[in-house]
């Protein structure tokens, strides 16, 4: 795991998608998972600029979402695919067929994680995984206590991630399930990235990267992925001890 931080919010997201530009550069048709939430959305910000003004080409890359609200839709504010469209997808011109989300309202969705890890096995796997970090130390819905070699599965929200969640939406929400990829997923990407931002992170971050390795922080498996590559912003960073 290689850890690097930022002066500020911005300069993390452009590296960030730097990153990514420079993936698609080595191989047009990567398989990239993206998350939903505060940290991505500069990060895809620039890569909309970039992909504007003719600087990469995402018309090749196939790109997967981390996880979803059981329930919702895209048409839910608040959900993982309203966001993904509403910051990305919809001031692009990529093609349906190269967009796999979460079917969240699936009457099915234990065959809902299926199709998802057969699509991605059927790609090769990931070419890069990008995740933030909950307050609780969760990746993507992979709450504590998740075990470290699930790929996609159901998880029922810790109360925190039920609590957080609800600066998403407009109102308050009723939020009990999510479907998310899985932490064997992370462990199997060829680049996994991590970004972080803010003081509220500081003291999860600490304990991800520094503390034990331990399912109850999910994150801390970071610390056991050789190629994790980890962009904080300096408030995400600023508990940290020295040398990181």
């Amino acid at each position: 795991m290689k850890i690097y931080k930022y002066d500020t919010y911005d300069k993390m997201s452009k590296a960030a998608a730097d990153i990514v530009a420079k993936q698609l550069k080595e191989k047009p048709d990567s398989v990239i998972c993206f998350p939903s939430g505060d940290s991505p959305t500069g990060m895809l910000t620039h890569l909309v600029d970039c992909a504007n003004s003719g600087k990469i080409d995402l018309s090749q890359c196939f790109f997967v979402g981390l996880d979803e609200w059981v329930g919702m839709d895209q048409n839910d504010f608040g959900s993982c695919k309203h966001y993904l469209h509403a910051n990305f997808f919809s001031k692009l011109n990529i093609a349906p067929d190269h967009i796999t989300l979460f079917d969240a309202k699936a009457d099915d969705l234990e065959a809902e994680c299926e199709k998802m890890n057969a699509f991605i096995k059927s790609k090769g796997g990931l070419d890069m995984m990008i995740v933030g970090i909950g307050m609780n130390g969760h990746l993507g819905l992979n709450e504590p206590g998740t075990p470290f070699d699930l790929y996609a599965h159901l998880s029922e929200l810790d109360p925190l991630t039920v609590e957080v969640g609800q600066k998403y939406f407009q109102q308050e929400t009723e939020l009990t399930h999510g479907i998310t990829l899985g932490l064997k997923h992370l462990q199997e990407a060829k680049i996994p990235v991590l970004i972080a931002s803010g003081i509220k992170k500081a003291p999860i971050i600490h304990e991800a990267l520094q503390g034990l390795v331990s399912t109850e922080v999910p994150a801390s498996i970071l610390q056991n992925i050789k190629p994790a590559i980890i962009l904080l912003d300096e408030d995400a960073g600023s508990e940290l001890e020295h040398g990181a």
